[in-house]
């Protein structure tokens, strides 16, 4: 359990993909870390895009980010509704400012962009948002996952096992 005293953000919102924030949140909590589910409001049901609920541990407003380890943002359509609230904005940009992981999966790089923070990082992501990613200033490749400092990126569900990998391991060298 190399990820014992690790404390993680999971953001929410309905229309998750169900396994782009269900398998991270799973494997990390595994490792030992506490993952903590958090949206717009505290103790709500937000349901993924195939059905499948998630219950937001607290709200936006109720996290101080500066506790935690690290920061998760799923993909589906969520990530166009989350960066439309700027207590996410500023959480993704105060874990960039402090060089703490920062996940992102499929279209979570919308997030990203919207907190201005991909300038000269190389990503990946799911194709569709390639022309977002390097209007945004980043170079995108199609590989299964990318790490990048603290930035770990990967595009789609078939490339979960190489993403957590690679974010547990970025995550227990912090």
């Amino acid at each position: 359990m190399q990820l014992q005293n690790k404390k993680v953000l999971a953001l929410v919102d309905h229309d998750f993909e169900d396994l782009e924030l269900w398998y991270p949140v799973l494997r990390l909590r595994e490792e030992g870390a506490q993952v903590d589910l958090i949206g717009k409001e505290a103790n709500y049901k937000y349901i993924g895009k195939y059905g499948v609920p998630a219950e937001s541990d607290f709200a936006y407003k109720d996290v101080n980010d500066a506790d935690y380890d690290a920061i998760l943002v799923p993909g589906g359509w969520a990530p166009d509704k989350l960066r439309r609230f700027p207590e996410v904005l500023d959480m993704v940009r105060n874990m960039n400012q402090a060089k703490k992981p920062i996940g992102q999966i499929c279209h979570a790089g919308w997030v990203l962009i919207s907190a201005n923070i991909l300038n000269g990082k190389t990503v990946t992501s799911t194709p569709g948002i390639k022309d977002d990613m390097t209007n945004a200033g980043a170079t995108w490749v199609d590989e299964p996952v990318v790490v990048d400092e603290h930035l770990v990126s990967s595009r789609r569900p078939p490339d979960l096992p190489d993403y957590l990998r690679e974010f547990i391991n970025v995550l227990a060298n912090k």
